[in-house]
């Protein structure tokens, strides 16, 4: 996959080695990460309520609703890299502030973005927005796989994910109420020049009022963990070039790991897009918009549950294999989705939830193992990885366009195959060589 080329050849100084909680402070520092896990999830997955909003007062086709994805998901390429540096100079507490700071600022965007009534300015707020998810994110995946013993990580930070899950169960179901409970009973095609402005604000506005809450929220939260920054005790060492991070691509156990997480970030977030629209069709539920919205938090809700039955499974099955079962069940679930109809076939993609709840954390500490102090590293690059959610949904929406949104699910179904052999390759226990 493309890596962005840093502006300079020389990183921040580096943490000597892992980030330890003072004494007493891990439950309360595992609390923080719990929380960032779950407002940066339950953001993301508004996307999911907002691209059919967007896509109606628009007239947008699938692959160009799907540049709210491509907007979001951008951020992980661009950001990533320099939060893992930012990591390395400040300490993961502090750099947690300047993410929540990032996500409160994108949220206010909003209003701009609704007051011009055009798309390209909303994609802008989304990209700031997610700037600072990414930032966070950085921090938390392998601060969760700090904060306890090495051998429990996969499910320590499968564990965390299911906060994340409870993030994007809750959200899009309120989103729903409040933004696909509105949608518009005017057709915009009939409408131009100021009267079509005028009506895409209007329309926006419970967007906008939905963002500034969370704006507030974020704010409380990082003023909290503002508060709470020197519980966690951090080293910095000499400075050494950000470059050195790159030839952790060298391991073919990193690389193929990194790969994977570009494509299942991008095969979720594709599935999670259309769920929406795909409900609505007449050969599936044909359902309304909001009762289809308000179905989406039992994609994500499955995730949630399966989160939580996985972090027990992890510890009696190796991670590899119980990835490699996962994916191939996601597969299995989208061929009957898309080769059915009726309740079986929207039934059948929610149920895709369950599945994907295992992937990402149990990807992400298969990749990372043996990495030790160059984990923030390892999770920069990881983090540019999810960038695939906004190529895959991008690919998605252009196959709906083209020969429907059922055979669309052939782009996330190729997704899971390749992580099914990952699964397979990493499915024995992971001997550590000597970094550099």
């Amino acid at each position: 996959m493309a890596i962005p080329t840093p502006t300079s050849t020389t990183a921040a100084p580096k943490l000597d080695s892992a980030p330890t909680p003072l004494p007493g402070n891990t439950a309360s520092l595992q609390t923080f990460v719990f929380a960032l896990f779950f407002v940066f999830g339950g953001i993301t997955s508004l996307n999911d309520v907002i691209i059919p909003k967007l896509k109606d007062l628009f007239t947008l086709s699938y692959a160009q609703a799907m540049l709210v994805q491509s907007a979001f998901f951008a951020a992980y390429f661009f950001v990533s890299i320099p939060a893992a540096a930012i990591v390395q100079r400040v300490g993961y507490m502090r750099t947690a502030v300047v993410g929540l700071v990032t996500m409160a600022a994108g949220c206010l965007l909003f209003i701009p973005a609704s007051s011009s009534g055009v798309f390209a300015t909303f994609l802008l707020a989304l990209f700031v927005l997610a700037s600072g998810i990414t930032i966070v994110q950085v921090v938390a995946n392998p601060l969760i796989s700090m904060l306890g013993k090495p051998s429990t990580a996969s499910s320590r930070l499968t564990f965390a994910q299911a906060f994340n899950s409870l993030g994007t169960t809750l959200f899009p179901y309120v989103g729903a109420i409040l933004i696909l409970g509105s949608l518009a009973t005017v057709d915009p095609t009939t409408l131009s020049g100021a009267a079509l402005d005028a009506f895409r604000e209007e329309e926006t506005r419970v967007v906008v009022h939905t963002y500034i809450a969370l704006a507030i929220a974020l704010a409380v939260l990082a003023f909290a963990v503002w508060l709470n920054r020197s519980k966690l005790a951090e080293k910095p060492a000499p400075e050494e070039s950000i470059l050195r991070a790159f030839d952790l691509l060298k391991q073919p156990r990193f690389a193929f790991g990194t790969l994977c997480i570009f494509l299942y970030v991008g095969a979720e977030v594709a599935i999670g897009s259309i769920i929406v629209n795909y409900l609505m069709e007449a050969n599936v539920l044909g359902m309304g918009a909001e009762e289809a919205g308000k179905h989406v938090p039992l994609y994500w809700g499955g995730a949630m549950v399966g989160r939580f039955i996985g972090a027990g499974l992890l510890r009696l099955f190796s991670p590899g294999k119980v990835l490699a079962f996962a994916a191939a069940m996601t597969i299995v679930l989208l061929v009957v989705s898309g080769t059915s109809t009726g309740a079986l076939s929207g039934w059948s993609l929610l149920a895709i939830g369950l599945f994907n709840s295992i992937m990402f954390p149990t990807i992400f500490t298969l990749a990372c193992e043996g990495l030790g102090h160059r984990t923030a590293e390892g999770s920069g690059l990881l983090c540019v990885a999810i960038v695939g959610g906004a190529i895959v949904p991008l690919l998605t929406g252009y196959a709906a366009d083209v020969v429907g949104l059922k055979m669309s699910l052939a782009v996330p179904a190729v997704c899971y195959a390749a992580i099914l052999l990952f699964g397979v390759y990493a499915r024995r226990a992971y001997h550590s060589p000597q970094h550099a």
